[in-house]
């Protein structure tokens, strides 16, 4: 099952706030997560899908796609909906999960594909985000294997996890799934990637042409 965690969109983007105000993080975030579903609502023999969430957009956009809606009423964090999320999984026997946030807008189908046909029997496949720090994917089997910790730097201890269960750990290097959304400089970079997603389309009708605080993020 693929697990996409979803916390309020409403105070979306806060390091974008030296740049972008709380509406206009809020929409790009909206335009980020639609980016994500809609690209795994193309994909004809994806697993079942899972929206964690009670943010209002959020939970009309999985109904739009159809897909599943496992309730967030605490909307803590990332961390907590996943845990939560990964026990509700395991409870329905569910063998295998594969979580991705919702603010990788150049996500691929074709990406997601690659990392279920690297899957080990039993084990894992880590996805790090751009600067090396994050994970913008985590496929487990079983689906508990080890717990996932969200943040900043999460890739790294999510890898000494992953060797630890002395199971195989595949690292997969995925340009769409790694840019994920947290800084000025990310912002450029969707920008200026090619693409026509519509988190592009909305960020090239901004004026960002002072970025200049964007190589000290």
């Amino acid at each position: 099952m693929i697990l996409i965690p979803v916390k309020s969109l409403a105070n979306a983007k806060q390091r974008l706030a030296s740049v972008l105000d709380q509406p206009t993080r809020t929409q790009l975030a909206q335009a980020m997560l639609f980016d994500v579903l809609e690209a795994l609502g193309t994909w004809a023999n994806r697993p079942e899908v899972s929206i964690v969430t009670s943010d209002p957009f959020a939970l009309e956009l999985a109904r739009r796609f159809r897909f599943q809606i496992i309730p967030d009423n605490a909307n803590r964090s990332e961390t907590d909906a996943i845990e939560m999320a990964t026990r509700f999984c395991e409870d329905r026997g569910v063998d295998s999960t594969l979580v991705i946030p919702g603010d990788i807008p150049l996500i691929q189908a074709g990406e997601v594909e690659k990392i279920l046909e690297s899957a080990p029997a039993e084990g894992s496949v880590l996805v790090p985000a751009a600067d090396g720090r994050g994970t913008n994917a985590a496929w487990r089997r079983p689906a508990g294997l080890f717990p996932l910790r969200f943040g900043n730097d999460s890739f790294k201890p999510h890898l000494a996890a992953a060797r630890a269960t002395q199971k195989p750990c595949v690292v997969l290097s995925l340009p769409g799934i790694a840019l994920d959304i947290d800084n000025p400089s990310d912002l450029r970079q969707l920008v200026e990637a090619p693409g026509e997603t519509r988190s592009q389309r909305l960020a090239r009708q901004w004026d960002l042409t002072d970025l200049s605080l964007a190589a000290n993020e």
